[in-house]
């Protein structure tokens, strides 16, 4: 049976070697406060902590991913002295790197808005799966704000410098399909077929080498910031050759039959 804990707007349930982080707070389309941005460095720990976890899917409640920043706290900033803007600023940074650095594998499943904050956390995230209808966009001109730096650095990094000054200059909402287009997200389904398939993704992932998968996010995400620590991402793959993934691997391989994966140990 699945397990739930809750930290604040957040819900984290587990079930088995799955879990799933939702932001519900449907009232307001799931816009990202300040409490919830901190509430996603709590949930983060939580998950890289457990070591039965292999895949974390984060989604949001009531059909929508996320309509981006609570205005509201915005309109206060305005008023605020430095340190409380500064705080607010940290708070935005941390939530959204706790994210990207989970170890396990994340899936954004992204349905109706995923809009400047939303599009964070969905870039922070692995893999990105939506469903027909959702609407995307990066919106900081229309409120007079600058959006992050590691933010824009993660949607160069997917969508080009053209495309992403576009969304930038414009404030444009896009659909889905012009979303895979770009490369913002990597499919779109039927609304009705977007929990198969997160789940049937999900599932394959779980079913490989844990150290294999959480070494691969590593080196990928190093090389892709450009912050390589080459002696350590050498020793990962060294690794791999001394864990018992391997001894089942290849022994699986030899029988013609489906790996039975068991360690659970760190890539780090």
């Amino acid at each position: 049976m699945p397990t739930e804990t809750r930290h604040g707007s957040l819900a984290l349930s587990r079930y088995g070697d799955r879990a799933t982080i939702l932001i519900d707070r449907p009232a307001k389309k799931n816009a990202l406060d300040e409490a919830t941005w901190r509430a996603f460095v709590e949930v983060a720990s939580d998950v890289a902590a457990d070591p039965e976890i292999a895949v974390v899917t984060v989604r949001g409640a009531g059909g929508a991913f996320s309509a981006g920043a609570d205005i509201a706290e915005f309109v206060a900033l305005t008023t605020a002295d430095d340190k409380r803007r500064n705080d607010f600023a940290d708070a935005v940074r941390g939530g959204e790197e706790a994210v990207a650095r989970m170890p396990q594998a994340t899936i954004a499943a992204i349905e109706g808005p995923c809009v400047g904050g939303g599009c964070q956390i969905a870039l922070a995230c692995d893999l990105r799966i939506a469903a027909e209808g959702a609407r995307f966009g990066v919106t900081p001109a229309k409120l007079g704000i600058v959006y992050p730096v590691v933010s824009t650095r993660r949607l160069i990094a997917a969508i080009g410098r053209s495309a992403a000054k576009d969304l930038l200059f414009t404030g444009r909402l896009i659909d889905a399909g012009e979303a895979l287009a770009i490369g913002l997200i990597d499919k779109v389904v039927p609304h009705d077929a977007l929990d198969g398939e997160v789940r049937a993704l999900a599932e394959r992932i779980a079913m490989n080498s844990r150290y294999s998968v959480t070494a691969a996010k590593r080196t990928i995400d190093a090389i892709s910031d450009g912050d390589v620590d080459e002696a350590g991402l050498e020793a990962l793959w060294r690794g791999g050759f001394a864990g018992e993934d391997l001894v089942e691997g290849a022994r699986a391989f030899l029988d013609k039959r489906s790996p039975r994966f068991t360690w659970r140990r760190s890539a780090g």
